[in-house]
């Protein structure tokens, strides 16, 4: 990739596109220019921002000093009466809204524990819904991870509980969970709760062995009447827990994702707020997180409804916020089922793929312009990062056959690219006349140059195009490596974890731009082993006369320091492994199958036969003698100025 980057980038190795567009001389003086200009931005930018915190310090300092006035001003109140009235009033509020159901407005939680072999669910009879959630077979941290487990968590619904009242069944008390235990193992709990009149609800909630799924069926009595316009206004709030070592890069990998009207679609929570609304039926929607999710499936879908996701500050352990309200439209009767699904566990391709509507979908193995591939995932690294994973325990060594085996298949482009380099060093020596005969004319250079690559049959992008067909490949491998649940926490050499970036040493302080606060070592291996491939390209190519390009591919390493360090280690290791094969490569095909002699004696062979200019050739020779004449009527004028 190192040496595509350098081909692209070389004015002399390159004239026709870049004379194409511009005709630019750069020294080292404007060089340094621009860099005392950047640092000068950077001191402005850093003065005025701390100009002004010390403004919004001062601000609040003044905000509190008035608050403790007036705090001090306020009569004094005793807190044991002001709990006492507002409890009071509390309940008084919850007995009115409750109307019929005043039975169930005031009670006593009661949990109730179903586990199967991967999950581990605590229900409540508050709301009759399940509370806490525990994965069995993940860890995060000393325990296991938990979904569900925080107060704010609440799955309920409106009901009509008398004539001008509603209240949501989160905040009423069904009656103690009856468990009983079906022939196909799976495990039934239910919930009733039932009004004066004679109208009652009943909460089904079905946990069948060594699934994540759970069926969830809403059982109305006097539906017509406990639902406004046959229409269960449902509302889920979410908060998602952090799971993962940086909550920070956890968050970019969060989403909102739904099938909506037959199509799979995703939101990104990265804002603040984020809130997507729904007009077309929707099947389900899933809160996700980087490797789990809580979604929600309506088996006669969803006919409309809105999703409100916000993420807290930084400061929370908290990813995101989701807060949910759907309309399911229920059928004119006196009674009525609505079913639905909940899941709670992993983002596993395999686990979700089981239950058919596209929810496979919420493992990310590409998106957005890269949506392409995840064909490559689909179909190539995942069944061979499978086949590797099925006879080798560690994933490290996984991830290097993976390697290894990426290499192989892509190396008849490597070895196009490196024969092409071959070339470009043999005409060195010729290159080098050229441009001493033709010194700071570097169109009159451009023109020969390319005269010389045409007789001589080398086609200067030879060496980059194969480089740029591998792009795919590595945006695949990250997809699937910040995807892919079974390196999460599997250690390797010094990292801890494959799935986020390893830490040999941590910092006092975090540097900006993508850096944070920690060095991870197989970035430093990943960056070095990048630079030694830059240092040997650059004796394969031709001298350069802009010192911006000749410096350009040791910037590139340079720039992978602050885009890798925050990557997970599994990618690192890739690259690194990947750079090492591709030194490997590079030396023994230079030096043992590449022959300089057959190459420059099938040059010569090239430059005798007898050439045809393509109209491309034709158009560009056209367009630089027309360049050539303009200059040189310029020229001409101004000598005789």
């Amino acid at each position: 990739m190192t040496y595509c980057l350098n081909t692209l980038i070389t004015r002399d190795s390159l004239p026709l596109a870049l004379n194409f567009y511009f005709d630019m001389k750069t020294d080292k003086n404007t060089v340094i220019g621009f860099v005392l200009l950047g640092i000068l931005f950077i001191a402005y930018f850093t003065y005025t921002s701390r100009q002004q915190q010390a403004l919004l310090k001062d601000r609040k300092n003044t905000e509190d000093s008035i608050a403790r006035v007036n705090a001090s001003k306020a009569p004094v109140t005793d807190p044991v009466a002001i709990r006492t009235d507002s409890l009071r009033r509390d309940s008084v509020g919850k007995l009115t809204a409750a109307g019929t159901f005043q039975t169930a407005a005031n009670g006593s939680e009661q949990l109730t524990v179903v586990e199967n072999t991967l999950i581990k669910i605590t229900f409540t009879n508050k709301g009759g819904q399940p509370k806490r959630i525990e994965l069995k077979k993940y860890k995060s941290g000393n325990s296991n991870v938990i979904m569900a487990g925080s107060q704010l968590d609440d799955l309920s619904y409106q009901i009509n509980t008398s004539q001008n009242q509603s209240t949501a069944t989160g905040s009423l008390y069904f009656t103690p969970a009856n468990v009983t235990k079906a022939a196909d193992g799976s495990q039934v709990i239910t919930y009733n709760l039932s009004s004066a009149e004679g109208q009652s609800i009943s909460h089904q909630y079905i946990v069948k062995p060594n699934d994540y799924l759970i069926d969830w069926n809403v059982i109305l009595n006097g539906s017509d009447r406990l639902l406004t316009g046959n229409t269960l206004n449902l509302n889920w709030q979410v908060l998602s827990v952090q799971q993962q070592p940086d909550i920070k890069y956890e968050r970019t990998q969060s989403r909102l994702c739904y099938l909506e009207d037959g199509d799979y679609d995703f939101t990104n929570t990265t804002s603040a707020t984020t809130v997507e609304t729904f007009e077309k039926p929707v099947t389900w929607f899933s809160v996700k997180q980087q490797f789990f999710n809580h979604t929600l499936i309506a088996k006669n879908n969803f006919a409309s409804g809105e999703v409100t996701i916000s993420v807290p500050e930084d400061a929370s352990n908290f990813v995101e916020k989701a807060v949910a309200n759907m309309k399911v439209k229920v059928p004119v009767a006196s009674s009525a089922t609505i079913p639905f699904q909940l899941y709670y566990g992993p983002n596993d391709f395999h686990v979700l793929s089981k239950y058919g509507m596209k929810m496979e979908s919420i493992v990310d193995l590409g998106s957005g312009v890269f949506s392409f591939v995840k064909y490559i995932n689909l179909y190539i690294i995942m069944p061979v990062f499978n086949f590797f994973a099925g006879f080798i325990s560690n994933y490290g060594w996984v991830i290097a056959l993976l390697t290894i085996f990426i290499r192989v298949v892509t190396s008849p482009l490597t070895y196009t690219s490196y024969l092409s380099g071959a070339k470009m060093k043999v005409l060195r020596p010729e290159l080098d006349i050229l441009k001493k005969k033709h010194g700071e004319d570097q169109q009159a250079y451009a023109m020969d140059q390319m005269k010389l690559f045409r007789e001589a049959g080398v086609n200067p992008l030879g060496g980059c195009i194969p480089a740029l067909l591998q792009i795919p490949i590595f945006f695949a491998l990250y997809s699937f490596f910040n995807s892919e649940i079974a390196l999460r926490g599997e250690n390797f050499l010094w990292a801890k974890d494959l799935s986020s970036y390893d830490v040999i040493a941590r910092l006092p302080f975090s540097i900006p731009f993508g850096f944070g606060d920690h060095i991870s070592l197989f970035t430093i291996t990943a960056v070095a082993t990048s630079f030694l491939i830059s240092i040997y390209n650059m004796s394969m190519t031709p001298d350069q006369g802009n010192p911006v390009m000749k410096y350009m591919p040791y910037i590139f390493p340079f720039f992978l320091l602050f885009i890798f360090n925050s990557l997970p280690s599994a990618l690192t290791w890739y690259y690194t492994v990947s750079n090492v094969i591709t030194l490997m490569l590079q030396f023994v095909i230079q030096n043992y199958i590449i022959d300089h002699k057959k190459i420059l004696a099938k040059m010569d062979e090239t430059r005798k036969k007898p050439k045809t200019k393509s109209k491309w050739q034709m158009r560009y020779d056209d367009m630089m003698e027309s360049q050539k004449k303009v200059q040189d009527l310029k020229q001409r004028t101004i000598n005789k100025k």
